[in-house]
């Protein structure tokens, strides 16, 4: 009979086998189509600081400080949180909450031409609510928010790779 050991051993290889097989393999660094990239936003941005962050610590471009170094310019036009009740208990108390986060942008050339016309990224999360756990529902609040906006940086990467340099008509 075989050691339970070798059983793990033989089921780990057997996953790795399949996942190796089905073409899965780990986000590597983000392509962008630019080699220096400007971050326009409100000086308190909490998404700016984490964006920058994300480009420098995965991508080849960097981000530099004054706009006419840069070839491209993020404009980060908004950033909104919301949270609205999505059902109401039997007495009419606040069961379950709906939170949003959006983050508007656009995407310009050193000549001030579009190079992604402006968009925005929505991301939704619901959540249960109980009167008598508060501080535990804020918490998780403020978790998801935070994990959206996280979810919101890879995105905005992402369709960053995909963004064309203006070509003139």
């Amino acid at each position: 009979m075989k050691s339970p050991s070798a059983a793990a051993f033989f089921l780990l290889s057997l996953a790795a086998l399949l996942l190796g097989g089905c073409g899965f393999q780990l986000r590597g660094t983000a392509t962008l189509p630019f080699d220096t990239l400007f971050v326009q936003a409100a000086p308190t941005s909490q998404f700016a600081t984490q964006f920058k962050r994300a480009v420098t610590s995965g991508s080849s471009t960097r981000v530099v400080g004054v706009q006419k170094d840069a070839a491209a310019t993020l404009v980060l036009l908004n950033e909104l949180r919301e949270k609205t009740i999505l059902s109401l208990s039997g007495t009419g108390r606040v069961r379950e909450y709906q939170l949003r986060y959006r983050v508007a942008y656009r995407l310009i050339d050193q000549k001030g031409a579009e190079m992604s016309p402006p968009a925005e990224i929505v991301l939704n999360r619901d959540f249960s609510f109980n009167d008598s756990e508060t501080l535990s529902k804020e918490s998780e609040e403020a978790l998801l928010f935070r994990d959206m906006q996280a979810d919101a940086i890879q995105q905005l990467l992402r369709r960053l790779q995909a963004a064309k340099p203006h070509q003139p008509s």
